[in-house]
């Protein structure tokens, strides 16, 4: 099994050591990017990657590097660690740079065969504003199973967090990954993004951006090929 995590600091703090305590849980291979230290453009609003082609953001080329892990991945892992309620501009910026692989434009067919994790801490609250910000993304996306796990470390960093709360975390993640590789292999959509892509099925078939119709047309999705379908094709 491969995990990708995409931290949303560059710091190994608290949320950076859950990640991992996940990761190592799932077991198989994992690969770690760091924000903004391995990515850190602002989506400069240019648009080009919804009219033309992704390969058209100026910004492609730097990202691809962590785009293929993505699709190379069996789980997400997206980590952030609260910043004022929400996940770090970092984050943010960087899933702005995937706008065109929502499912109103241009999903990725893999990304339907795939779970997906939002983790954040905070010393306080506001973790459940941010595993939202990034379970938004995951979801329109099209990645089929969805958990998000925030937790009040109620410390500035993972040192100063107690044993307890510490236990409580190896519990968590434990009782996550066994779901995760339980799950492995045979993960579909649910009725809610089943019915999301079928709305997103209709509008293309009428045609809306001229660049997701003809995407859309060349995967079958506009007649009845389904993107699910494709991807337990491909693991066989």
């Amino acid at each position: 099994m491969k995990t990708v995590i995409v931290h949303g600091q560059s710091h190994e703090g608290s949320t950076c050591h859950i990640a991992r305590m996940l990761a190592e849980k799932i077991g198989g291979e994992t690969t770690e990017f760091f924000l903004p230290r391995d990515f850190g453009e602002f989506c400069c609003g240019c648009v080009r990657c919804f009219k033309e082609s992704e390969a058209k953001c100026p910004h492609y080329e730097k990202l691809a590097v962590i785009t293929r892990a993505i699709d190379e991945a069996d789980v997400i892992i997206l980590a952030s660690p609260v910043y004022v309620y929400h996940a770090t501009g970092a984050m943010k910026a960087f899933l702005d740079h995937y706008g065109w692989r929502w499912m109103v434009h241009r999903p990725e067919e893999r990304m339907f065969g795939k779970q997906g994790v939002c983790i954040s801490t905070a010393a306080g609250g506001g973790m459940k504003s941010a595993d939202r910000d990034m379970a938004d993304s995951l979801f329109y996306w099209g990645v089929a199973k969805i958990y998000q796990y925030g937790i009040g470390i109620a410390a500035v960093d993972w040192d100063g967090a107690s044993e307890k709360k510490k236990r409580r975390i190896e519990r968590a993640t434990g009782s996550l990954a066994a779901k995760i590789r339980k799950r492995q292999g045979g993960v579909k959509p649910g009725l809610r993004s089943r019915g999301f892509f079928w709305m997103m099925h209709l509008m293309q078939r009428n045609g809306w951006n001229e660049a997701d119709t003809r995407y859309w047309k060349e995967k079958g999705w506009t007649g009845k090929e389904r993107p699910w379908k494709q991807s337990r094709a491909e693991r066989g």
